[in-house]
């Protein structure tokens, strides 16, 4: 009954969009950033076929346009790759949390989704892997993004993330008599490799453990280890025999180094990571997420947002620990992915951690490589978005100057193609 009613409004919302097919097609840029290489290309073409995937880059006075195509005429602005988030909670609402999201059906987080998928994409962000959503709201979603019923990103999703009784993944903030238990707890080595093909069963591409706890859970202290050394070996190596990469949230010091050492691909947050921990992740090459952001929207925002007082204290503990570990992580030369936690704070506005990613240490370039290439990687698409080469999605934005000169202008991007279809901008 439940899957009926959110197919029924999601068919409901993507009436009103319009989607339509890829064609053949060009795009001429006033400039290019090759984020492979770091270059600002003058005057450039872009060509992509009827499935909008890029067949042709290259200088417009030497690039041959198919037959028909006229080239979309962008000379005024900077193009760029589609930018990628690797940690977002589409399902979820900046004005929604702590006791207030108690109230919000699977349907209406789903719907939610519907209006976040799309407030990501017109910002820029054409992939996103979504790292945890109640009810397989994630999967529902990226099914009708998939299927052109709704606008949104090219969407990677974790259904329930996987933790402990009473941990960051549990429901803690009802009392005994409720019996709320999280979607995604298990406890023990064998009920997590349950688990993972539970959620596998129920369409999830990627697994999400919660390794600590955390800022915006109750009852739990940040820096502690929930899941043990060994329950994150067995569900690493199951989500794995099964195809599926694994992110931890993981705020503690030795959950970061447990979970390294247990095989995840990413660790989400990684706020209290200490020199042993850095040498690990390089040594094993998992990339770290830092979400350096959204501590500003916390401290701010979040009380008149529903967050609880105790989250509030935590962040301010944690919050500036994060960005120096940032700083002292990227200058190890350890890998690092955009993933911003959107949903934390509101969606659209990921854009806004580029320039903290570049106060506390990156140069502009290399953020950007941080929200493309590397994210690509992290993702396993690498072969299909992150770059405009030949044989990647036409996934192309634009913005007006040189966001290498001033990362903040990609807070405000002009124009917004995915696989050759635009989105936004004329």
């Amino acid at each position: 009954m439940m899957k009926r009613v959110v197919l029924a409004l999601l068919a409901a919302v993507s009436a009103s969009f319009g989607i339509a097919a890829a064609s053949p097609g060009a795009v001429r840029c006033g400039k290019l950033i090759d984020v492979r290489s770091g270059k600002e290309l003058a005057d450039q073409v872009v060509v992509f076929d009827d499935k909008g995937v890029v067949t042709a880059v290259g200088a417009a006075a030497a690039t041959v346009l198919p037959a028909g195509v006229t080239a979309r005429d962008l000379s005024g602005l900077t193009c760029l790759p589609g930018l990628i988030d690797v940690h977002v909670h589409l399902t979820g609402d900046a004005s929604e949390h702590g006791y207030k999201a108690l109230a919000l059906s699977i349907p209406r987080q789903t719907t939610i989704g519907v209006k976040n998928a799309r407030l990501t994409l017109l910002a820029g962000f054409t992939s996103v892997r979504n790292v945890g959503a109640d009810g397989y709201a994630d999967v529902a979603l990226r099914d009708a993004v998939e299927a052109g019923d709704v606008p949104g990103p090219r969407m990677l999703v974790s259904g329930p993330m996987i933790g402990i009784t009473g941990g960051h993944c549990d429901e803690n903030l009802l009392p005994a008599e409720y019996k709320r238990v999280g979607e995604g707890v298990a406890d023990g080595p064998w009920a997590g490799r349950t688990k993972v093909r539970e959620v596998i069963k129920y369409g999830a591409d990627l697994i999400k453990i919660c390794a600590s706890g955390g800022v915006l859970s109750k009852g739990d202290a940040a820096g502690a280890e929930q899941l043990t050394l060994e329950e994150m070996q067995a569900i690493v190596a199951e989500a794995h025999k099964l195809g599926r990469k694994v992110a931890a949230h993981a705020h503690g010091t030795q959950a970061i180094k447990d979970a390294i050492l247990a095989g995840v691909d990413s660790v989400e947050h990684s706020s209290l990571i200490d020199d042993e921990g850095i040498k690990l992740a390089k040594a094993r090459g998992t990339y770290l997420v830092f979400d350096i952001y959204n501590d500003d929207f916390i401290l701010s925002e979040g009380l008149k947002n529903g967050m609880l007082p105790e989250s509030i204290e935590k962040e301010k503990k944690i919050g500036r620990l994060q960005r120096e570990n940032f700083r002292k992580a990227w200058k190890a030369g350890a890998k690092m992915a955009f993933g911003t936690d959107a949903g934390v704070y509101p969606h659209g506005d990921n854009a806004r951690q580029f320039a903290k990613m570049v106060e506390w240490g990156m140069n502009p370039i290399d953020a950007l490589r941080a929200a493309t290439l590397n994210a690509a990687d992290l993702m396993g698409w690498k072969d299909k978005v992150g770059e405009l080469t030949p044989g990647h999605y036409a996934d192309l934005i634009a913005v007006a100057g040189d966001p290498l000169a001033d990362v903040r202008l990609l807070e405000h991007v002009s124009f917004v193609m995915k696989g050759g279809e635009v989105e936004k901008g004329n």
